[in-house]
């Protein structure tokens, strides 16, 4: 951002890096700290990311066990992870929309929407390619 800007304020850091600390392996360790943060805030104020969560915890050891091919496994185990991902970007839009303001907007809306979407999107994604491999395997 243009240290002139107006919509920066005045007390706010000139430099990205003042808010992210120390470089090399300290910058490392603090992202990873950030991100135990994220999964602890996740758990502890997402129903749907737990729930997630917990359905990943008995899936992936099924489809380690099951007799399939590797691509098979890599496919069913790399679905759960993607849900999870998807589900906490929609966490990181919703919590990022309602810091600025919990009043109702269309086009608040409309990012909350999109992400919710992206979620149902990575499910029926993961549901399919379980159903598919199951199917083809067992079926």
């Amino acid at each position: 951002m243009n240290p002139d800007s107006p919509l920066q304020s005045p007390s706010a850091p000139r430099d990205s890096r003042a808010l992210k600390g120390k470089r090399g392996l300290q910058r490392v360790w603090n992202a990873f700290r950030y991100s135990i943060d994220g999964f602890i805030a996740a758990w502890c104020e997402e129903d749907a990311f737990r729930q997630e969560l917990l359905l990943a915890a008995a899936l992936i050891p099924i489809a380690v066990l099951l007799p399939i091919a590797v691509i098979e496994r890599l496919l069913m185990v790399g679905s759960v992870v993607l849900v999870l991902i998807v589900e906490l970007l929609n966490t990181a839009i919703e919590a990022a929309i309602d810091r600025h303001s919990f009043e109702i907007n269309p086009l608040a809306k409309r990012a909350k929407d999109l992400g919710s979407a992206a979620v149902m999107l990575a499910l029926l994604l993961a549901g399919g390619i379980w159903v598919t491999v199951l199917w083809s395997r067992f079926g």
